[in-house]
């Protein structure tokens, strides 16, 4: 069954949270700092499907061992707005950039932010917030905060290896705390996709990432100026090397591009990390000298590879708003590149949503 995905490669716990962007489904979260601790576990890399012509929605997981084999039909289109737990679909019908990380046009865009917390368009929310601290690698270490009630969520969502929450209250609050950590120590709020993608491949054990996650949360709790209806939080580190497979991660993975109208992808679903699935290049890929320059590369090579095909992550929002259907052939057709070439005008171009925060709360 073909259909136009939606929110592609979002992690969406079984609890019934949804993808970036979307609502709460049934059930919800342990709430973070309420022994959240180990909730990431209910949760798995899927790609959700809508067909307008129905309104249906479904999701197919990606576990590890999983074929993919599809190609791109038609145009990409603007996923529209979600609403009440259901896609509105765009009015205009807008065609999306292939090389884009964003799944909506500018004007669904501004539509969906008009009442954002992210946005600054939303303050007066009642919810309770907690404030985290993320870990993507050595010195990789960023604030941020999310809805107490989506748990563990939102750092599932953006990859982070590893995790602390640091307090919890209301919203001006957490946000207080985030620019307080930003100002003081430094903290930076985001990092790039190329900075999570290298840092994946070279990982330290656990204990030492725990340890600079222990050292910084030691240190914000030190500061002065800490809002006072923030409740602060013990320290207690949570890893995902087993929820996102970061042991078959291998150093230097090739990228795959955007797709274009009949392209395809054919590879095997090795491991996944926030938006980024990566895939064992069954059959290589196509043109031999596309192959070689891979090859060369050394690009998922060697341990944790799992064969002699080049290993190659894909963000999986290249996908959101284009009909996909069986792959004809039996390699990959999109372009793949070398870790050292993919840039801010490759598979880089939107970054995180554009340089903003996507799904935060």
């Amino acid at each position: 069954m073909s259909g136009a995905l939606t929110g592609s490669g979002a992690l969406r716990g079984a609890d019934g949270l949804r993808e970036p962007g979307g609502s709460a489904g049934g059930g919800s979260a342990p709430p973070a700092g309420r022994g959240a601790e180990g909730a990431s576990a209910g949760f798995g890399q899927r790609l959700g499907w809508y067909c307008a012509e129905r309104d249906e929605e479904r999701e197919s997981l990606l576990p590890a061992g999983k074929m993919l084999a599809f190609a791109a039909q038609g145009e990409r289109r603007c996923l529209g707005v979600r609403r009440a737990g259901r896609w509105l679909v765009c009015p205009y019908a807008a065609v999306l950039d292939g090389e884009s990380a964003k799944d909506q046009c500018a004007r669904c865009a501004q539509l969906d932010r008009s009442r954002s917390v992210a946005a600054d368009t939303m303050a007066d929310d009642p919810r309770p917030y907690a404030v985290y601290l993320a870990y993507f690698g050595p010195g990789l270490l960023k604030v941020g905060i999310t809805a107490a009630e989506r748990g563990p969520a939102r750092l599932v969502e953006q990859g982070a290896v590893a995790y602390a929450w640091l307090g919890r209250g209301p919203l001006m609050a957490a946000r207080r705390a985030e620019a307080l950590l930003g100002s003081a120590l430094a903290i930076p709020d985001r990092f790039t996709k190329a900075a999570k993608r290298a840092a994946r491949g070279v990982l330290p054990a656990v204990p030492e990432r725990c340890a600079e996650l222990a050292q910084l949360h030691a240190r914000a709790r030190q500061l002065g100026g800490w809002p006072e209806t923030l409740e602060p939080l013990e320290f207690a580190c949570t890893d995902h090397t087993e929820l996102f497979g970061l042991d078959r991660v291998p150093a230097g993975a090739a990228v795959l591009g955007g797709l274009t109208a009949g392209a395809e992808i054919v590879g095997e679903v090795l491991a996944g990390a926030g938006s980024d699935v990566y895939l064992r290049l069954v059959g290589g890929v196509e043109g031999a000298a596309g192959e070689a320059e891979v090859r060369r590369s050394g690009a998922g090579q060697g341990a944790g590879a799992g064969g002699p095909w080049p290993v190659a992550v894909m963000d999986a929002r290249l996908l959101s708003g284009w009909v996909l259907g069986a792959a004809a052939g039996r390699v990959t057709t999109v372009p793949v590149l070398p870790a050292r070439t993919a840039g801010p005008g490759g598979p880089e171009r939107g970054g995180e949503r554009g340089g903003e925060q996507e799904g935060l709360f």
